[in-house]
């Protein structure tokens, strides 16, 4: 029958193209690509790739980075903590020979010194010779901070046994302090040789090795100034398998 001959929906060229029979715009082919432009779900803008770091930024920022941390490390070793390396045994057991201590410089800003603490202080010996130029001294600081350089063997480590105002005395191997023995738990050895009855002078400390019979101490050079203390050593870092707090 003549007018039956029109198109029904669906008949013909498919749903979504043209009359040309080309592929509709979201899977229109790109002239540069083989594959149809990938198009996001959520119908948003295609994300962008970032590209890697050039190594020569990298180069540029590792100079930068190195005087950070060199700059950290003194600003710690400095004001708040430092690693000691123990160079000799007059505080074995306690602190053995090649082990390292971390010792704080914060504790003596906060309280007094008390009987028992293991505390580093610069040597009570007056050393010769000019000292290093500033800026030397300077790096050599950093370097030990980092671990480049050997530390310092002018500090001394020991532990305070008589406090500013005490009297202490050396008597058959024990101390005693103001007339009174002092228990020491922690001595290597029983101790030999005597010492007189000594008053300890005001903002002054009576130290000694816990390593009696090997340790040049106070016996030695004296009660030292307070003024002299580096900090008071609180955790023994090396060897791990020694680790501990003091």
């Amino acid at each position: 029958m003549e007018g039956d001959g029109g198109s029904l929906p669906g008949d013909g060229a498919a749903s979504g193209s043209d009359p040309d029979g080309a592929p509709p715009p979201s899977v229109a082919r790109r002239p540069w690509s083989r594959w149809p432009a990938v198009i996001p779900e959520s119908g948003g803008p295609a994300p962008v790739e970032q590209p890697p770091p050039k190594p020569r930024s990298l180069l540029r920022e590792l100079p930068v980075l190195l005087g950070v941390a060199f700059v950290i490390a003194f600003l710690v070793k400095t004001f708040v903590a430092q690693a000691f390396f123990i160079p000799s045994e007059s505080m074995v057991h306690t602190l053995e020979v090649g082990d390292r201590v971390l010792v704080s410089r914060m504790s003596y800003h906060l309280h007094e010194p008390h009987r028992g603490d293991i505390v580093v202080f610069t040597s009570p010996f007056e050393t010769q010779g000019k000292k290093d130029p500033l800026p030397e001294r300077v790096i050599h600081t950093v370097l030990e901070s980092v671990g480049l350089r050997q530390p310092s063997t002018e500090d001394f480590i020991k532990r305070v046994i008589g406090l500013p105002g005490e009297t202490v005395e050396g008597k058959n191997g024990k101390i005693f302090i103001n007339g009174r023995q002092l228990a020491e738990p922690y001595l290597a050895e029983e101790p030999i040789g005597d010492f007189p009855a000594k008053k300890i002078p005001k903002d002054e400390l009576w130290v000694m090795g816990d390593n009696r019979n090997r340790s040049s101490d106070s016996r030695v050079f004296g009660p030292i100034r307070e003024s002299k203390i580096v900090g008071r050593a609180i955790l023994r870092i090396w060897p791990v398998t020694r680790l501990g707090f003091l």
